[in-house]
Parts: structure tokens; sequence; C-alpha cells
């Protein structure tokens, strides 16, 4: 295109557009069809499901953990996909996002209905000033409720405070599993065309303003194994071209020169190297090793800075500390307090929402996460990649201002349970004080009634929730939460009940005498045969107080009868140890060991003496 553009003009032949949802509403599987109809990549069908969940952990859990880049070309204009995270916990991932882009397709499933998650970014879209085209997902579904899912969407729009030109928007049924659009939900489609007509027509192209000095916002980082560190962003004005000296502004007014090794843009999938780029385009740019998420790439002679983007304060912290348990380096590969420090420094570089702070001990980090599952997902990650460390309680951050007020995170919070559990779950909600706002009851033409709860409840009160409530529902909750402001503090504790653990009263191997013995105690984490040390949390106590028990013991010979004559011995299932269930299990004085094989609890003092003093002390 010619470079005698009117400054704030518009570049037609790009379109810059977000997708956000609700986990589990379709997201990843309606880019997938964009991208399969279009032909993007030659060996598409061989590629599986779910292209854009690239992270191992986003495919187990389901769910967008890090925002991506993708592009079609449809009728002669390229379309720059990206894939939001639909969680809370990555709102850092998602605000960065949206600044990248000019408007979004909000996916919304076509039985649920606009979920809390879907609330949190939305709201941070029309903020920003962007159009939104509401796509209807899985309209093939027997359960649907198409007609009540737009009514509540156009409430949601309102109540987030859209203006009259937002509340215009423009409707996409979709059954993205068929790769099928249409945009009159009597007439089923037979392709995906009709929600790229809809972005063609109904999102703005980007503005630009070519002949003014280069403007780059960088939005995000990802390393290449040739060309090093990359910073991602559109070209707000100017143009940028390989081996061009630009100006790097970082944080305080910093400066530093550099030159451009390496340009690339999104292609389908991939990076696709060029020459040169334009104002209205998502380019990564190589060359800059200081760059960081927030920085200006500018033009060497004029360098004007753009405004840091902001990102949501953290919620929740543990401290990160060494491995020192009896097991402490048999699994891991990187074991020490210099191998955890750069770990986690080297996160803060693309983890924008993350803080960590050193303490006064030099193996043990203070880390700041907008949640469990934010800061799980980093455990989950350094785990894999052979870390071995110690996590602690997940706490909430409270903060106190100038009045010497104290206030602490609240959270929104939706349940969706089945109608006969609904007295334990209202139970629960009111000892953790959470405030219910709205109750419905959804019927169902092909089972049971459910009931819909939305609740106002402290952070601290979501803590430990779901697993009990999965235990008294027998797993038939469906719960999410998202953040929703800072309040006055509660004086008060909440009611939540202690939990008491099975504790290991020698090092040794279990046996399955042993357990047979310490099961009628309580809930067992672990089956027989399996090494344990002195100190290590081996089950749940059915009383509200710690018990040490000996899960090595052999049963002796006698002079009654043999040691391996006895009766068969049934043993119960142990619980199976997840991250995300140790994490909310763990008390004050309890902490998760994480190896890449294994994950372990363990009390904090592993000898039983030194806990007897530390409870009489109060330490």
């Amino acid at each position: 295109m010619s470079n005698l553009r009117a400054p704030n003009d518009r570049r037609s032949d790009i379109r810059n557009i977000a997708i956000i949802a609700h986990v589990d509403h379709g997201k990843t599987t309606l880019v997938d069809a964009v991208l399969r109809q279009t032909h993007v990549h030659r060996k598409i069908d061989d590629m599986g499901e779910r292209i854009m969940d690239s992270m191992d952990q986003e495919r187990e859990r389901g769910i967008t953990i890090r925002a991506k880049n993708a592009s079609v070309i449809y009728k002669g204009v390229k379309i720059n996909i990206v894939d939001t995270p639909g969680h809370a916990d990555f709102g850092g991932e998602v605000e960065r996002t949206l600044r990248m882009v000019d408007g979004v397709l909000i996916l919304i499933d076509a039985k649920e209905g606009p979920m809390p998650q879907t609330t949190f970014v939305l709201r941070k879209a029309l903020a920003l000033g962007h159009k939104a085209i509401v796509v209807i997902n899985k309209i093939d579904r027997p359960d649907a409720v198409i007609d009540d899912v737009v009514n509540r969407t156009f409430d949601l729009f309102v109540h987030l405070g859209a203006t009259d030109e937002q509340l215009d928007f423009p409707i996409v049924y979709t059954a993205a599993i068929k790769g099928q659009a249409t945009l009159d939900v009597n007439k089923p489609g037979t392709d995906i065309t009709p929600l790229l007509d809809t972005v063609l027509e109904k999102i703005p192209a980007p503005a630009i303003n070519a002949e003014a000095p280069l403007q780059i916002l960088v939005l995000a980082l990802v390393q290449d194994s040739y060309k090093g560190k990359m910073g991602i962003g559109k070209i707000q004005s100017g143009s940028i071209a390989r081996r061009q000296t630009v100006m790097l502004l970082g944080k305080d007014g910093a400066q530093i020169p550099g030159k451009v090794s390496d340009l690339a843009v999104y292609s389908g999938l991939e990076r696709a190297d060029i020459d040169q780029a334009e104002a209205g385009e998502i380019v990564a740019v190589a060359g800059l090793d200081a760059v960081s998420i927030g920085d200006t790439i500018a033009d060497a002679e004029h360098p004007v800075a753009l405004p840091r983007v902001t990102i949501d304060e953290p919620t929740v912290q543990m401290t990160f500390s060494v491995n020192n348990s009896p097991f402490a380096g048999r699994e891991g590969k990187y074991l020490t307090s210099r191998h955890l420090r750069e770990r986690l420094f080297k996160e803060l570089e693309t983890n924008v929402s993350l803080r960590v702070q050193e303490t006064d001990s030099a193996d043990r980090f203070l880390v700041a996460g907008r949640g469990e599952l934010h800061l799980g997902v980093l455990i989950e990650q350094m785990r894999r990649e052979g870390y071995e460390l110690q996590v602690s309680q997940p706490e909430v951050i409270l903060h106190r201002d100038g009045d010497d007020k104290v206030t602490e995170p609240y959270e929104e919070l939706t349940i969706q349970v089945p109608e006969v559990y609904q007295g334990t779950v209202i139970e629960e909600m009111g000892k953790r004080r959470g405030e219910l706002r709205h109750m419905r009851l959804i019927h169902s033409d092909i089972g049971a009634s459910e009931m819909h709860l939305e609740y106002h409840i402290p952070t601290r009160g979501i803590m430990g929730l779901k697993n009990l409530l999965l235990a008294k529902t027998r797993g038939t909750i469906i719960m999410h939460h998202v953040f929703a402001a800072y309040e006055p503090a509660e004086e008060r504790d909440l009611m939540v009940a202690p939990h008491g653990s099975l504790v290991a009263h020698e090092d040794g191997s279990s046996t399955g005498y042993a357990i047979f013995m310490a099961q009628e105690r309580g809930t067992m984490f672990i089956g027989p045969g399996v090494e344990v040390y002195r100190g290590m949390v081996v089950g749940e106590n059915s009383r509200d107080e710690d018990l040490d028990v000996n899960v090595c013991k052999e049963k002796h010979l006698s002079n009654m009868r043999a040691s391996g004559t006895d009766e068969a011995l049934v043993l119960t299932p142990p619980r199976e140890m997840t991250l995300e269930f140790a994490l909310e299990y763990i008390g004050p004085d309890e902490l998760v060991e994480v190896t890449p094989q294994n994950l372990r609890l363990r009390k904090r003092l592993l000898n039983a003496d030194d806990r007897r003093r530390a409870r009489k002390t109060g330490k």
C-alpha cells in the first residue's frame, strides 16, 4: 500500500480481533474451524484438535493460559486473531492482548449463557472502546436456550456500561465443532464464512498515522531459539524495517538505542520473516535484548513513548522455598536457591501479573499472583522443567490505606449444582461470609433441575472451597469465580472447618497392614509400598486434630499364625494427589513438596516434639 496516507487514516486490508469467552465455551474450537476452512496450513488436518492450545497444561486442563496469535487471509483482508485466556487468573495476559486489537468476538454457550470470566474480559474490552460481535456457540445442543441467552447477554452489556454503539452488536450463531455459522438461527449454516463476513463488516480497520514517527507498544514477549528475545505489538504509527535503528523507551524514561535484527508477522500459525511492515500490523521485533512488556519501540530521531500498560495487582501470595525434606535432591535437576531465584525472576519478564519478593532467608521467596490457578500453573510448569521446591499455603494479600483501614479482595462466585444439594452449598457459603446476590432454578428437559447461585464472597472464603463442595455434592458442582474489588476487611474470622492430618511417625516404606490399620482414622493419601519420612502427611484425619500414625508397621510372626496367612486386607484406594488439591488442602503449618515425579504433603516441622513445643508457644 502507498505511504501517502493521510494522518489518522484507517488501513482497510487488516483486521485485528481478540476472541474472548468463558472456560469451555468452545473458543479454541472456533479458532480451529476458522484456520481449517481458510486453509492456513497444508498439513492442518494432521495437527489434531485445539491447535492453538500449544502448552501441555492447556491441553490437559482444557483452558487457554497464554494469549496466542494467528492470522488468516479472507477476501484479500488479513485477519489477525488473538486467542485470549478466559480465566481471570490470567488477567495480565487479557489486558495486554486487548490493547493489540480493534474489536472482539465474545463467544457464549447457547445453554449456559454469559458467565463470570466472560464478564471480566468483556468489561476490559468495553472500557477500551472496542466493538463486539456476539457469537452464540453450541446452537446444536439439545438443551440450548438461545433467546434467553441473547437477552441475558444484552442485559450484561447494559450492566457493564456499554455505549449505544456498543449495544448495537451483531449476533452470529455457530456450531464450532461442526465448523458452521449462520446469521439466522432458523437457517443452519454450512461453513464459517458468515462469521468472517461479519468481522470484515463490523470490526473497524486499525487507525493508523503513517506519516508520524514509529511507535510500537510491546505487549508480549516470545523467546526464539535463533533470534533471541522478540517483542510483539501493533505498529501504532510509522513503519519499521529490518536493520533499522530504533530507540527502546523503557521504565522511568530510560532510552536504549538498538537495531532491528529480524522482523516477523503472523502468517497462519507461524511467524513469517519480512523486510518491512507498516502501521496497523502486529509484528514481532528481534534485536532489542533489553525489551520488556510495556516498553515502546520508537523512532531513533523522534522517540515518543506510548502510555505503559497497567495491570491489576495480585490478590494471593505464597512462599516458594528450596526443598529441604529428607528426600530432597532425589528426583529434580534444579535444586538450589540460585536455580529457584533465576527461574522466578525469568518468569517476571513475560508473566506481568506476577510479583516476586526476596525474603530475609536466601532460600525462600514470596511470590504473588492473581489467584491459586495462576500460581498453580507456574508451579506445574517449573516441576515439568525439572525443579524441586516447597510451597506454602496460599494467603490473600491485604491492603492498608492511608487511614489505616484494612481491605481484602472479594470475588464474584457462580455455582451451578443439582437442586438436591442446594441446602448443603448455601450452608457452607454462609459459614464463609458469602452474600447471595442472585438465585434461579434452571429446568431441564433431559434431567434433574439445577440451581444457579451467584455470591459475593471474600477471596479467603474461596480457598479450599472447591474440593470441599466436590466431596459434599458427589462431584456434581460447577463453580467459577472472578476478582471483583478490594473491600473493607471483616474483623471476624471465617468459619472454615479446620482439618487434622495423619502424619507419618517414622521413616520407611508403607505396608498394606499398616495402611489397613490407619485407614480407620480417616482418608489416606498413599497406598502400600510408598517411601515415607517422619513428618510427612499421609492422610486426612476424620477429627480436627493431627495424629501421628505408623504406616510402616509390619505384621509380625506369632505362635498362632504366620505373618502372611491372615485374611485378605481390604484397602480403600488412596485419595489422588493433584497439585490443585494439595494447595487447597494444606494448613498454615504444612508445605507441599513439589518434584518432577511426586507431590508430597509435609509438616513444616518434621519432628513431633518440635510441633508440640511450637503449639504451646504459639509460634
